[in-house]
């Protein structure tokens, strides 16, 4: 049962406290992105063997995804501002690291402690959000915002990188985090309640369980590096094999061990609930369309249409625009329609947009039919979810496990990114052939985006289906953390 001591009661925040938070989601998906433009010039600068470069992306992800679980439920254990305030000072000094790498080592090296900051920055920024803005109109803004920062900093991160690339060198791409997190960390004892943490309330004083973190973490992080090697080794090959089964070997271990640990990494009864099970099986669905459209479209503007690094990322402002005109729709509408009906509608819509990407991809294509049009249906439809994600996810649960239900979310979506990157990849490789020219591209990218429409279609199908299951919250908008019923945190 929940202690009544550990619910949380929305007081008055500081005004600084939401553009921290906004900063937190906009710079943890910004570095997902904008090194990939950069990528030729470190590898140029730097002699990287052909071979490793893509370790600088991968560094990143690995570290990312496999700790997201842990920065979550750490946060809950130890205190939210002293986990934001660290992982801001780690993700600041590996940014900083990274722009004076002088080897290929060191700036992988660099790339995975960002990753390491990230981890700890994304779910905490997520969980401050849920219990410091009270429930109603304000935090459904507060979250429509969120999503939106998440949206812009993915889409912005593509068109820094060109633009940092080409001005200023490939450098940039990681010296521009600083001067973000030294502006954060001077606001942030002022913006970030001084919380008092699960492990301070509660007798007897929970351990933090590291068994599971350790468990659910090497297996999570072998799951992402067996998916994002399937274009170096194939699905079929024994070193993808391998890799996959030791990471659900893991993953099983580690289900075993919470289902009988006291305190665990993840309580599994959370998954129990219709809300927080519908909004991770919709956002790891959603995160494998979404992510690898953005791939796609990247790689169709520059290979096929003849885009360079700085028009490709201007290309995706409407994709922006879009994202934050769903985002203030859905939070204009969740008290009216709750978060099943905008998490189905907006998954539809999305599926729409991606298949209009599917019909239109050609070689002879223009922005406007091409691009423009499939962007503003798909942009709006995932920028529709957001709020509704957020709120399915963290709305019912109690305060003192809001980390994790963030921590959660946060690994679905990673997760589910990699996992559409690599089922994607597969997908368009297959159908563009073993030398495709640009029509042959073309017809590997349409087959691609035709699959991603297909996972965002399945998750809003999900979401209908799963949401009022288990309990939980209603079809409205979410209860307030303080208000979460008692189930919630039973064992």
């Amino acid at each position: 049962m929940v202690n009544s001591q550990t619910r949380h009661t929305p007081s008055a925040a500081s005004p600084w406290l939401l553009p921290v938070l906004l900063t937190v989601q906009f710079l943890v998906s910004l570095d997902m992105s904008v090194v990939n433009v950069a990528l030729p010039g470190m590898g140029r600068g730097l002699h990287f063997d052909p071979g490793s470069l893509t370790w600088v992306v991968n560094a990143y992800a690995l570290t990312f995804g496999g700790l997201l679980m842990f920065g979550g439920r750490l946060a809950d254990v130890v205190g939210r501002r002293r986990v934001l305030v660290a992982g801001f000072v780690v993700f600041g000094a590996a940014s900083l690291a990274g722009g004076l790498a002088q080897s290929p080592g060191a700036l992988i090296a660099a790339r995975a402690a960002q990753g390491v900051g990230a981890a700890a920055l994304a779910p905490v920024g997520l969980a401050l959000l849920t219990v410091s803005c009270p429930p109603g109109p304000a935090r459904s803004r507060a979250l429509g915002l969120w999503g939106a920062a998440g949206a812009v900093g993915g889409a912005v991160g593509v068109l820094a990188g060109g633009l940092l690339t080409d001005w200023f060198g490939w450098r940039a791409v990681m010296l521009v985090n600083v001067p973000f997190v030294v502006a954060v960390l001077a606001v942030t004892g002022r913006a970030v309640p001084a919380d008092t943490p699960a492990a301070a309330r509660q007798a007897p004083r929970p351990r933090l369980d590291l068994t599971g973190a350790l468990l659910v973490t090497a297996g999570t992080v072998l799951l992402v590096l067996g998916l994002v090697r399937t274009e170096t080794y194939g699905w079929a090959s024994w070193r993808t094999a391998a890799v996959l089964g030791a990471a659900a070997v893991l993953l099983a271990a580690f289900v075993v061990t919470e289902a009988r640990t006291a305190a665990p990494l993840l309580r599994l009864g959370l998954l129990g609930t219709g809300p927080v099970l519908a909004a991770n099986v919709f956002g790891l669905l959603m995160s494998a369309g979404q992510f690898a459209a953005f791939y796609f479209t990247s790689l169709y503007l520059q290979q096929v249409l003849g885009y360079g690094p700085t028009a490709t990322g201007s290309a995706f402002l409407p994709f922006c625009a879009g994202v934050v005109v769903g985002s203030a729709l859905a939070a204009r509408t969740i008290g009216r329609y709750g978060p099943r009906v905008l998490l189905t509608a907006g998954g539809l819509l999305g599926a729409a947009g991606l298949a209009w990407f599917a019909a239109a991809a050609a070689v002879d294509g223009g922005f406007t039919g091409s691009v423009l049009g499939p962007s503003a249906v798909a942009s709006v439809g995932i920028g529709l979810c957001f709020v509704p994600l957020g709120t399915a996810a963290t709305g019912s649960v109690s305060a003192g496990e809001a980390g994790m239900a963030s921590g959660l979310l946060n690994s679905s979506r990673q997760v589910g990114g990699a996992v559409g990157l690599a089922v994607l990849g597969t997908v368009a490789a297959h159908a563009s052939g073993a030398a495709p020219d640009g029509a042959a591209l073309v017809h590997g990218f349409s087959a691609a985006y035709w699959t991603a429409a297909g996972l965002l279609a399945a998750g809003a199908l999900a979401a209908a289906v799963l949401y009022g299951r288990g309990g939980g919250a209603g079809d409205g908008a979410a209860p307030a953390a303080d208000t979460a019923p008692a189930q919630a945190a039973a064992g």
